[in-house]
């Protein structure tokens, strides 16, 4: 799916081996040729599959924009206050990829279930999946300076970023972690249901 491609070859210019040369103009510049895309003026041979893609599904340019959005964050936010600044974070970089994805696989012809509850589950699948990203990468995103746990959550347990930097394994902190582990389910969980209005042929791969 060339909307994929599109999203992967997105998150590259933040996390690729290109990163350091990233600024806001490179962005900028990455959603004008988003724009050229969606106008049927494809710069190379992915834009073009992308473009085709376009012509068969009714896609909408809202979801993209909103993922180069999330790529801004991620230049300029290293850490979040509370969850409600995360789930914007979230939505941004992958709500969005779950949004542009169901135009693609369809919604069941059978299907009772309104196309907005749908589409929110769709939203839900992608907040899950980022949710469940952010808890592996810990370790890694720490290394980078990085912490994108809740900050207010964290002091909850008595912890705080230096402690997410210095690795610190206690009790607080898996007590900590499986409080995050459950929400990451519950998202999934709302995404569930979502799956099974899809067109068969795109339930499995979901």
């Amino acid at each position: 799916m060339f909307s994929a491609v599109w999203c992967r070859r997105t998150d590259e210019l933040v996390d690729g081996p290109n990163a350091v040369l990233m600024s806001t103009a490179v962005l900028d510049r990455w959603e004008e040729r988003l724009q050229d895309i969606f106008d049927g003026r494809p710069y190379d041979m992915l834009d073009a599959a992308l473009t085709d893609t376009i012509s068969k599904f009714p896609l909408d340019i809202k979801p993209f924009r909103g993922m180069i959005e999330g790529m801004r964050m991620d230049t300029t936010r290293f850490r979040y206050d509370n969850f409600q600044e995360l789930y914007l974070y979230c939505y941004y970089v992958a709500g969005t990829v779950g949004l542009m994805s169901v135009p693609v696989m369809e919604i069941a012809a059978e299907s009772e279930a309104s196309a907005q509850s749908i589409y929110n589950a769709a939203l839900y699948l992608g907040i899950g999946n980022q949710l469940t990203n952010i808890l592996r990468d810990v370790g890694e995103d720490a290394l980078r300076g990085r912490v994108y746990l809740p900050q207010d959550e964290l002091a909850q347990f008595g912890l705080c970023g230096q402690d997410v930097f210095a690795r610190k394994v206690t009790d607080g902190w898996r007590e900590f972690m499986k409080e995050q582990i459950t929400r990451a389910r519950f998202y999934f969980d709302l995404a569930e249901e979502g799956a099974s209005k899809l067109e068969k042929a795109s339930r499995w791969p979901v």
